[in-house]
């Protein structure tokens, strides 16, 4: 879904056909009011451009865009101001906040888990645990708060977990399926342990998914794969360990958390009435 078809589909969803009868009964049509998109909270902003466009969907035109996606920003900060018509800043309102406040939610935890692993080479990356119909802007703010992308879907690349590795017969014949179907895909292929991980380097993999395994793990893992592949960890995971993690010598640790657990971003709308 394309960023045009959310923000269209959200708006309609909020009228749900009709239309926003409280604006109608107390806001006189041809009212208009200056109104600031604040930030209420430190951190780092994601999808002001989408807010614009919410705006200009509802024909919205006046609006002055003062940070852009990646800032970091501070309480009290103003990001947008737009003038125009009362009723139609109300009717944006709601709708440009949340995807506004969510992807800044997004941006900020990541901006964290990137602070964690600074000075070392580990890149902090995504996953597909993204919300249905949104993946592609909240993997954008991802990349707005520091972190990196995972694959985008299915067909980007091979990720040959237990239950493929279950149905093939083991790590190295699911391997040797994918490689044989697909030639030319990147492959990643998750271990659960050492042995695994020993059983799977002759294959030449791209990168390997360390699941669930501690920072000596990892770290013997590291010395195991002598750089022939990326290492990526995964499972366990958090905020606290992280740089345990990246200490230990992976390229990458994989956060569900950025996308499906990201807190939103206080962002308010002060409005003044011309």
């Amino acid at each position: 879904m394309t960023e045009q078809e959310l923000i269209k589909a959200a708006l309609a969803e909020d009228l749900a056909g009709g239309v926003d009868i409280t604006s109608q009964a107390t806001i006189a049509a041809d009212a208009t009011s200056v109104a600031d998109f604040v930030a209420r909270m430190n951190g780092v902003i994601a999808g002001i451009n989408i807010a614009h466009a919410v705006l200009a969907e509802v024909g919205l035109t006046d609006v002055t865009l003062f940070k852009k996606d990646g800032d970091q920003v501070s309480a009290g900060d103003v990001l947008i101001t737009v003038r125009g018509n009362t009723r139609a800043i109300l009717l944006a309102e709601r709708t440009a906040l949340n995807f506004f406040g969510h992807l800044s939610g997004i941006a900020t935890l990541t901006s964290k888990w990137v602070a964690e692993v600074s000075g070392t080479k580990c890149q902090v990356r995504d996953t597909r645990k993204t919300t249905p119909g949104m993946r592609t802007i909240e993997k954008y703010a991802v990349r707005m708060g520091g972190g990196t992308n995972h694959r985008m879907n299915l067909s980007d690349a091979a990720l040959i977990k237990d239950n493929h590795i279950a149905a093939a017969g083991g790590v190295v014949a699911a391997f040797a399926q994918v490689r044989s179907a697909y030639p030319k895909a990147e492959i990643e292929i998750e271990v659960d342990n050492l042995a695994q991980l020993k059983e799977v380097l002759p294959q030449q993999p791209d990168l390997v998914l360390l699941d669930n395994m501690s920072p000596e793990l990892c770290a013997q893992a590291v010395a195991l794969a002598k750089g022939t592949c990326k290492l990526e960890a995964s499972g366990g995971i958090t905020i606290e360990n992280a740089r345990a993690y990246a200490e230990a010598g992976v390229d990458y640790i994989a956060v569900g958390a950025l996308t499906h657990s990201a807190p939103n971003f206080d962002i308010g709308l002060d409005m003044e009435v011309e």
